[in-house]
């Protein structure tokens, strides 16, 4: 059976999603529902327009002078939504020789779901990198901030270090909410445990989606939130890197 992909847009010049330049998918449906999400109108499935993976591969083809130092990057939204799409999408990608990619929250990992567990291993097996999203340390504060707790996407950081796919992980510092040196201490204590980690991105909260929700018609969560100072995202930065020495120098003695 053909596997479509429900796609919101494309970006043909993405030089923050992975290394190099590369195009950019991003994909509907997210089941979270973060405070200061900026592509809100990646949510729902009913969204985008249906694509097949063949198309995107003939796409990227048809340009890949362009990308040679790069590669493609599912984005979202959520995209394991759609993880079907994603392993046919990347699987491709591997047979033409494409760096592959994703951009995750990792919410919909579910290690006791028979029916997910062998996608994720499918998916493993061709993706070159996953940029990790860990939105908040503290599956309490998690819930707050994104409508889900944080359980199955530390699940999903720990699966990824067992099975050795390099990851990045990003955490956007959020004045009054992840701005708190325990809970970034803690952030690096975990980061620490995991072997595969490659790079850390702490990125300062900003307001450039606002005026998404104001042309859908909907409320800002955050809204009065200032900007976070670039200079608190540096500070930030230490305190994780600090929480990281210590659980890896605890695990040396």
């Amino acid at each position: 059976m053909e596997i479509k992909g429900r796609i919101h847009s494309i970006e043909s010049f993405g030089t923050v999603d992975g290394p190099g330049i590369r195009m950019t998918i991003f994909m509907q449906g997210c089941p979270m529902r973060c405070a200061y999400c900026h592509n809100p109108d990646t949510r729902e499935m009913s969204g985008g327009t249906e694509m097949r993976a063949e198309e995107i591969i003939e796409r990227y083809e048809s340009v890949k002078s362009f990308y040679r130092s790069g590669g493609i990057t599912v984005t979202g939204g959520e995209p394991l939504v759609q993880i079907d799409f994603v392993c046919r999408l990347f699987e491709l990608a591997k047979e033409h020789g494409i760096h592959t990619c994703l951009d995750t929250s990792g919410a919909v990992f579910a290690p006791k779901s028979k029916t997910l567990m062998p996608k994720f291993e499918r998916l493993a097996e061709v993706c070159d990198l996953i940029m990790l999203d860990i939105k908040h340390i503290d599956s309490e504060g998690h819930l707050k901030l994104c409508s889900l707790p944080n359980d199955n996407i530390l699940a999903f950081a720990r699966w990824l270090d067992k099975k050795n796919v390099p990851v990045w992980i990003r955490h956007v510092v959020v004045p009054g909410i992840t701005d708190n040196d325990d809970y970034l201490y803690r952030l690096g204590l975990f980061i620490g445990t995991l072997g595969n980690v490659k790079a850390l991105d702490v990125l300062p909260y900003h307001t450039m989606g606002v005026s998404k929700y104001k042309q859908l018609g909907i409320a800002y969560p955050l809204e009065g939130t200032e900007p976070l100072p670039p200079e608190r995202a540096v500070r930030a930065k230490k305190i994780i890197l600090d929480g990281i020495r210590s659980a890896r120098t605890a695990a040396v003695h």
